[in-house]
């Protein structure tokens, strides 16, 4: 099975050939580097989701906290710990 995780664009890093583009993606108090690869239409301060270190949908913002707070349910997770090294 295979999981996406919402999260916010902080800041949009461009490259001359949109393949190449990249984001900072926030996903609680977790900050990543993914590509935008599959989503050239987003921008900062949109919602995507991240599934493999790849932007694979953009969502709107109510999308977005519906689905935290599905995975808040689960228990002993938190999305918004940062991972282990």
């Amino acid at each position: 099975m295979c999981l996406a995780i919402p999260g916010r664009i902080d800041h949009v890093e461009e490259a001359d050939d949109p393949l190449f583009r990249q984001a900072r993606v926030a996903f609680g108090g977790v900050t990543r580097t993914v590509s935008l690869a599959c989503t050239p239409e987003a921008g900062p301060g949109d919602y995507v989701l991240v599934h493999a270190g790849i932007a694979i949908a953009t969502l709107d913002e109510a999308a977005a906290e519906r689905t935290l707070a599905a995975l808040r349910e689960i228990p002993g997770h938190d999305p918004s710990a940062p991972e282990a090294p």
